[in-house]
């Protein structure tokens, strides 16, 4: 299994970004897919998850401004953020798992190497 993400960059608060994750090696849309982020210092967190009957689920914290979504026929995984906060700095990372709680990081069995989303204020 192999996932790859890539949009990640600087940006202004306010501004919009969408992540994008290439997956292969497995069965795509079986899977639950989810974006997680990582700040310095702090825990990995759930921001969104998709599951395999389309089904979207967002952490508190990005609801209304982050929206998940996929492409089961190019096997990508996108995240697009709009409304960015300095706060939402971080290195997001992709994560799939045949079962899982969406958001639940212990739930999932693999993970991209990052992108990395600079929001300054």
């Amino acid at each position: 299994v192999q996932l790859v993400e890539s949009g990640g960059g600087s940006v202004q608060s306010g501004g919009s970004l969408r992540l994008s994750c290439a997956a292969s090696g497995y069965t795509y849309s079986k899977y639950c897919m989810a974006w997680f982020r990582q700040a310095p210092g702090k825990e990995r967190e759930g921001v969104a998850a998709i599951v395999g009957d389309g089904r979207a689920y967002y952490a508190d914290s990005v609801k209304g401004r982050f929206t998940i979504s996929q492409d089961n026929a190019k096997q990508t995984l996108y995240l697009q953020m709009n409304s960015l906060k300095p706060e939402d700095t971080a290195m997001y990372y992709c994560a799939a798992a045949p079962y899982c709680r969406p958001l639940e990081k212990n739930q999932y069995n693999y993970w991209g190497q990052g992108t990395q989303v600079t929001v300054s204020s």
